[in-house]
């Protein structure tokens, strides 16, 4: 596999998605493995470059499918998750932007979205990996969709990659 320009750019588990180790286990190879990305359209100038991040590590990795669908917001990604959990999917990878603004609206569906995602991943058994950025600035969103913080996007592609590896 080739090396990626977020080499230094260690995923949540904070190894070097190429490194030595990562390679050898097999952690990253998804030559056999179909994804489902789901996207949020709102703040999509963020997450157009996480979807840009996920699908450039998957692309690396070799996965074996990639499937892109659109929903209004990150408010709406779990629901879409859920029914895309019975498709024969390895992972699904959530991706969105939560910016904090003047009103509370950022708690409710922040909260909301990361609650959604992981009661669909547990009730459904399957990967969802969480690609939802909930910032205060826009551009701390900006920073961690392709800017001095890496992509959380292709982050969150490496952690499905790894669980979808794992629960094999």
């Amino acid at each position: 596999m080739k090396p990626n320009r977020y080499l230094d750019y260690p995923t949540m588990s904070r190894e070097t998605p190429w490194s030595a180790d990562a390679i050898a286990s097999g952690r990253n190879d998804a030559s056999s493995l179909k994804f489902a990305i789901v996207v949020a359209r709102f703040n999509s100038g963020i997450t157009e470059k996480l979807l840009e991040g996920a699908r450039e590590a998957l692309t690396k990795a070799g996965a074996a499918g990639i499937e892109v669908f659109y929903v209004p917001g990150a408010f709406e990604l779990p629901l879409a998750a859920k029914w895309l959990a019975h498709g024969g999917y390895s992972a699904i990878i959530a991706l969105g932007a939560v910016i904090r603004g003047e009103t509370p609206h950022f708690d409710f569906v922040a909260g909301e979205a990361a609650r959604g995602l992981q009661q669909v991943a547990l009730e459904c058994n399957i990967p969802v990996a969480f690609g939802v950025l909930t910032t205060d600035t826009m551009e701390q969103a900006e920073a961690r969709a392709g800017g001095r913080h890496g992509n959380k996007g292709y982050d969150a592609a490496m952690t499905a990659i790894e669980m979808a590896r794992f629960g094999k």
